[in-house]
């Protein structure tokens, strides 16, 4: 069978798809909401396409596929299986090596804002991430800098002037101009924004973009609205990790159709049960019974109970759940599990948050 009528055979339904060669090894993998569209979107419109997705269609020889019920379950398989078999032709995610740390340390005179590949615990820096794309929390970094004019070129602070002095990209820090106290200042001021705490260097940056723009001075405005997006970006990631971290137990149900339903029951970057229930042959008592019975068996398991928090391995489910659960509106409901409400001997609050899965008008 060629590949045009291998792909008319193609099903309309989410999952993965691998892409092969002619010595049938995977160069590519994918999901899809709709299997059947987007693998076709390959052949059509060749000039829309950009120059990778151009080279992989040229050695495109086959592909396979898997099936799954919802999208977010091609979402976490396509993630397991860059994971484990590194295609050529996917990048992101392929290496936990390729995703850094912001490191912030503060010395006796002198202030460094950097990015790493490691979190190094006790060594008397603050630490943020990890973070997916290094190039875009490089450019945040850049911008922080600068903007701060902590930009400073000259490590060996011997009282000569760096370049960036000149620029005025560096307050003087090359020529030891700055006091411990500005130090001390502009680092709780980092590491402010960088919580997400006080977002006045974002306010500060966005008036510099705006008056840039209306002096005509169209290459800074552009500059600034790029610092802007990638700080932005860090922060977003920076809310990802600490939603995951804070709520290791969270169960979610995505409605299918008017007849099928998926519960899912997650524990930490883990899908640790999901099934699929037709609503139409289970009354709602039944069903709450189901769903409160696994709860109580998986979030409560001895196994599972080990200390969880995001790293560079594990971000990409993270952020994938995060996002999913967060932007998928009624047909996907979430609720955190806490622990009070597993060894409540009362179930009045694990019975609240199944009914905040199952019922639409139920009051949050």
């Amino acid at each position: 069978m060629n590949l045009k009528e291998k792909i008319k055979g193609l099903p309309s339904v989410p999952g993965v798809y691998l892409m092969k060669d002619s010595l049938e090894n995977i160069i590519y993998i994918g999901k899809s909401k709709n299997l059947k569209n987007r693998v076709s979107s390959y052949f059509q419109n060749s000039k829309n396409h950009s120059s990778k997705v151009i080279r992989l269609v040229q050695n495109l020889k086959d592909f396979d596929y898997i099936i799954t019920d919802t999208e977010f379950e091609a979402f976490i398989l396509e993630c397991k299986l860059i994971k484990e078999i590194k295609p050529p032709y996917n990048r992101l995610m392929k290496s936990p090596m390729s995703y850094s740390y912001i490191q912030v340390a503060l010395g006796d005179n002198c202030l460094d804002i950097s990015l790493k590949s490691e979190a190094v615990k006790d060594d008397n820096c603050i630490y943020f991430g990890p973070y997916t794309s290094r190039n875009i929390v490089e450019r945040g970094i850049l911008g922080i800098k600068n903007h701060l004019k902590i930009a400073c070129t000259n490590n060996s602070r011997k009282g000569s002037a760096c370049i960036n002095y000149s620029l005025k990209l560096c307050m003087g820090m090359c020529m030891n101009k700055v006091s411990q106290n500005q130090y001390i200042e502009i680092y709780n001021k980092i590491l402010q924004l960088l919580n997400g705490s006080d977002k006045s260097i974002i306010e500060e940056m966005n008036l510099v973009m705006n008056n840039a723009a209306e002096s005509f001075d169209f290459e800074t405005a552009a500059k600034y609205r790029d610092y802007i997006s990638s700080i932005n970006y860090i922060l977003d990631k920076k809310n990802t990790v600490e939603f995951m971290n804070k709520n290791r137990n969270i169960a979610f149900i995505e409605y299918l159709d008017d007849s099928f339903a998926k519960i899912f029951l997650i524990k930490g970057n883990r899908i640790v049960f999901s099934e699929k229930f037709n609503l139409n042959h289970c009354h709602s008592y039944e069903l709450k019974a189901t769903i409160k019975n696994n709860i109580l068996f998986y979030f409560k398991e001895e196994l599972l109970q080990e200390p969880w928090e995001i790293n560079k391995e594990n971000l990409d489910e993270a952020q994938i759940i995060h996002s999913y659960i967060k932007t998928k509106g009624d047909s996907c409901k979430y609720a955190i599990i806490s622990e009070k409400a597993l060894y409540s001997k009362s179930s009045l609050a694990l019975d609240k948050s199944i009914n905040k899965l199952l019922y639409n008008d139920y009051e949050k």
